[in-house]
């Protein structure tokens, strides 16, 4: 993949690498399989899992990051995009609201950014306190996308997302929640969820659906706007990132019994499909309605 010549942005950051780590606070997932924590992790912030810091402990407060102006002038040097996951992943960031930004433009719609955090061990959000282990996510409540970079690399070491379009489909991802957050799908979901306990499952795999969806718009509006040039090796890559975060995929890597019934994201097969419709119909209504 290649992006276009803007300079890499770093105003929506924080960076706040270089915390110490929590002793205790909110208990996510488990056996260390951070794709799972990362399942059970956002199905509690759908249901308003708690806001701030539960256990009083102070994480990801930045201490040893790297100053904005720093990342901005190390990402601006040849080959950095290539070289540092921390540019790439925020790059790829810039370039999805960018789209996005645009998108709701033609519509009369005012897009409002999310930040982007870097973190390591772990962090405070304002869906609670979350453990490097959780992998990437969105939180609603204070409207970012928290990733950490070492986990990214795990990805594609143990669950087999090769490449850097893996890592582009992700953070497109997480952004796609952003928009069912400022759009209300969210909340309608949220309320849905808390009205018919029996769907929460259900409704939770219709929602990362979506946002798989979101993730295949931008892919394909990105290349015709020349903010990213995308080839079919790429889509490949982001249609195995696709499928290795399957909720089955997840459960048969981590030597449990694959259950359908306990799903939140959807199966690899679905997550795929999801993708490819959002990337071939281009649009953020070909993503359909959730909750449906």
């Amino acid at each position: 993949m290649r992006f276009d010549d803007s300079p890499v942005d770093t105003s929506q950051l924080e960076d706040r690498r270089g915390g110490r780590r929590a002793g205790r606070g909110l208990a996510i997932g488990g056996g260390g399989a951070g794709l799972v924590g990362v399942l059970v992790y956002l199905l509690v912030a759908l249901l308003g899992g708690g806001s701030g810091d539960p256990a009083g402990t102070d994480v990801g407060t930045g201490r040893g990051a790297l100053p904005a102006g720093d990342i901005a002038a190390r990402c601006a040097t040849a080959g950095a995009l290539d070289e540092y996951d921390d540019c790439f992943v925020l790059k790829v960031f810039n370039e999805v609201n960018e789209v996005w930004a645009a998108q709701f433009q033609q519509t009369g719609q005012s897009y409002q950014l999310p930040t982007l955090v870097y973190f390591d061990d772990a962090v405070s959000t304002g869906c609670g306190t979350a453990s490097a282990q959780v992998g990437p996510f969105y939180c609603p409540p204070d409207e970012r996308v928290y990733i950490d970079l070492g986990f990214l690399r795990q990805l594609q070491e143990q669950y087999g997302a090769q490449g850097r379009y893996a890592q582009a489909y992700i953070v497109a991802h997480e952004v796609g929640h952003h928009l069912q957050t400022i759009t209300g799908t969210e909340q309608r979901t949220r309320d849905a969820q808390q009205a018919d306990p029996a769907r929460e499952n259900e409704l939770s795999v219709q929602l990362e659906l979506q946002a798989d969806c979101y993730a295949g718009v931008w892919s394909t509006l990105a290349n015709r706007g020349g903010n990213v040039t995308i080839t079919e090796a790429d889509l490949d890559e982001a249609l195995g990132a696709a499928e290795a975060v399957g909720d089955d995929r997840i459960q048969a890597g981590a030597g449990v019994e694959v259950d359908p019934e306990s799903w939140t994201h959807g199966s690899a097969a679905q997550r795929r499909a999801s993708f490819l419709t959002g990337y071939q119909g281009a649009t953020a209504g070909s993503c359909g309605t959730v909750p449906a």
